[in-house]
């Protein structure tokens, strides 16, 4: 009896102790393997922050290397003699009605495209049935793929020639008005189909993101204007279009820049020319298409001025995005997302 209380009493006494060495041993292997995690997930948190932070200082770089270069090498041009720059009359009275007529392309494009986008954009998302919803995404998609080169041979070979009559009748009809005013273009390659052939190629950029920005509304939002008894236009109106709004100004804004910036599409179709106020005669440029055109054949003081023109474009370009990002920022505090 004795030895079996002392067997027990000794079974009783080495039984934690090796109970006891068991979970200290499991506690420091999980220990060792939370330090581990722990170690490894701050070395990928440093390195993802530096990543991203060199990206960001790489952009920097980059765009303030173009703005020094241009800058450097416009100095001669915007410095020279009046008589020794293009036209004779001085680096800005070349540049004035280059920009005129690169703001007048891009602005009717934009008038055109903007709401042919939403439009289409809108019908996919929340009207469309599911299969054709997917086909017209794919199309969209593939024409903003479509290079620049073919939207200008469509438009020199297509849309010009198919234009002329329009083009005539509205310089009879409306020749009062100093747009339509004519006499029209026999061949149709004016600025007013030069911001066609643009429209038609900020289209699908506009439609795409729109389309997805819809797309992200949240349909809580959409079910309870529905629940409260508005048609589905009212709930559009009252919850897909606040929540889009700051998402919609960011897709115009994109497809500006590239109106502002094309450059084969414009040179194929448009007849360039002194400025004037007729969109339907032929005349009137673009700072690309001026850019593209002269550029081969350029050299010294020339060179200096097409350089000079390009940092004109570079700085509307800026321009264009410190006012979007104006406009998106005054109006987030009133999108549906918060």
């Amino acid at each position: 009896m004795t030895r079996t209380d002392g067997g027990h009493l000794d079974a009783a006494l080495e039984g934690p102790d090796v109970t006891t060495t068991q979970t200290d041993t499991n506690s420091e292997q999980s220990e060792g393997r939370g330090r581990f995690g722990a170690g490894s997930g701050a070395s990928g948190d440093r390195i993802f922050s530096g990543a991203a932070l060199a990206a960001g200082v790489v952009i920097l770089v980059v765009l303030f290397a173009v703005a020094a270069f241009l800058v450097a090498q416009a100095v001669p041009a915007l410095v020279a003699p009046q008589d020794q720059v293009a036209g004779g009359q001085g680096f800005w009275a070349y540049i004035v009605p280059l920009v005129i007529g690169t703001v007048i392309a891009a602005a009717i494009a934009l008038v055109i495209a903007t709401p042919i986008s939403i439009g289409v954009a809108l019908f996919i998302s929340h009207y469309a049935p599911r299969k054709l919803a997917q086909v017209l995404g794919y199309i969209i998609d593939l024409l903003a793929a479509i290079p620049s080169v073919i939207f200008g041979a469509w438009g020199i070979l297509f849309l010009a020639p198919a234009v002329v009559p329009g083009y005539t009748w509205l310089a009879s009809t409306l020749g009062w008005i100093p747009i339509f005013a004519g006499p029209a273009s026999a061949t149709g390659k004016t600025i007013l189909t030069a911001s066609i052939v643009l429209a038609v190629m900020v289209i699908p950029i506009i439609t795409s993101i729109s389309r997805e920005i819809f797309l992200q509304t949240p349909k809580l939002h959409e079910e309870a204007a529905l629940a409260l008894g508005a048609t589905r236009w009212e709930m559009v109106r009252m919850a897909v279009f606040p929540f889009a709004r700051p998402g919609v100004i960011s897709a115009i804004m994109l497809g500006l820049g590239r109106a502002l910036g094309e450059t084969m599409a414009v040179a194929l179709v448009l007849s360039s020319g002194p400025l004037i106020a007729s969109l339907i005669r032929s005349g009137n440029q673009t700072i690309a298409a001026e850019i593209a055109l002269n550029f081969p054949e350029a050299s010294g003081l020339s060179l200096s001025t097409l350089i000079a023109a390009g940092l004109v474009l570079f700085v509307i370009t800026l321009l264009v995005n410190v006012i979007a990002r104006w406009v998106i920022s005054r109006h987030k505090e009133f999108s549906g997302a918060n």
